[in-house]
């Protein structure tokens, strides 16, 4: 389970308010705080925050409509919210409406504040302990295939709108067959998490995600990344593994363990773009491997 420090973000204009419920969790997180709506919004986009503390009276833009803007993107939706508010059960109906998880009424009480937000906490912890499980391979640790068609899918519709190339990554261990025959099937667990580690080092970018695809096989997706940047990542993701030098004496494309690389480098033309890429980038897969494996074929859409 993830032992990080968690973290609350304050939402509230007055000053006195947010010192008062930062004196109550600060031993259960860290507190960032904000005094109105939009950068409330932009510090929970940013900061990623385990739990909102937000008030409902606010100038401008009331804690029920920034409740709804957090829902509304795909970075924030998942943050959960509690609104800390004086108004009676009529606010809360509404704030539980708009997707908030728990109403603290002021004056509210410290120790039964600070049991509650520990509670949510713990629930939030053990969510995304849960979604790391479903979301990552088990063999590799990377992001499995259900994480990266999620992710996929919304970078996909990132792009169209925001006219930005992104390259899509298919990789292939050569004659993966034959090392597990020769070698057996623990080394080949082996040489995968080798390999799958390899290929992920050369992400640096928080929207990247090189993940497995299956089997013998990854998947990547590089943002922003136009034709001459693909054409660099899959090199140096084909050299980070032909250097690490894993013996593979039955290759008969080298003594060490090589991959094939097919990419495709592109503006997708519609939001539902994505399934026309992959194929492009797997075309471009059986191309590395027609030429003879330990190859790089990148293609521009």
């Amino acid at each position: 389970m993830d032992s990080k420090h968690p973290s609350i973000l304050i939402v509230d204009d007055e000053q006195i308010n947010i010192r008062l419920l930062a004196e109550t969790v600060n031993d259960l997180a860290s507190v960032i705080f904000a005094t109105d709506g939009e950068t409330a919004i932009q510090q929970a986009f940013e900061q990623q925050p385990d739990l909102i503390l937000l008030d409902v009276r606010m100038p401008k833009m009331n804690g029920y409509d920034v409740c709804a803007a957090l829902k509304e993107l795909e970075e924030t939706r998942n943050i959960p919210v509690i609104f800390v508010s004086a108004l009676g059960e009529e606010g809360e109906e509404e704030g539980l409406h708009a997707g908030a998880i728990d109403y603290i009424y002021k004056p509210f009480r410290p120790a039964i504040v600070k049991a509650r937000i520990r509670n949510q906490l713990d629930l939030k912890r053990y969510r995304d302990a849960l979604e790391d499980i479903a979301f990552h391979d088990g063999l590799t640790g990377l992001p499995n295939r259900r994480a990266f068609d999620r992710h996929f899918e919304d970078e996909i519709r990132r792009a169209h709108r925001s006219k930005k190339p992104l390259t899509i990554v298919l990789v292939d261990i050569d004659h993966f067959k034959t090392y597990n025959d020769t070698y057996g099937h623990g080394k080949g667990d082996a040489c995968l998490r080798i390999v799958g580690a390899a290929l992920a080092a050369p992400r640096n970018r928080p929207g990247d995600m090189l993940a497995r695809y299956g089997g013998e096989e990854f998947v990547g997706i590089f943002l922003d990344c136009d034709i001459n940047g693909a054409e660099l990542i899959c090199e140096t993701l084909r050299i980070s593994v032909e250097n690490l030098g894993i013996p593979h004496s039955a290759s008969s494309t080298s003594d060490c363990v090589t991959v094939s690389v097919g990419a495709v480098s592109a503006v997708p033309d519609s939001p539902d773009a994505g399934e026309h890429l992959l194929i492009e980038a797997d075309r471009q897969l059986y191309a590395s491997k027609q030429n003879g494996r330990n190859q790089v074929s990148v293609t521009k859409d």
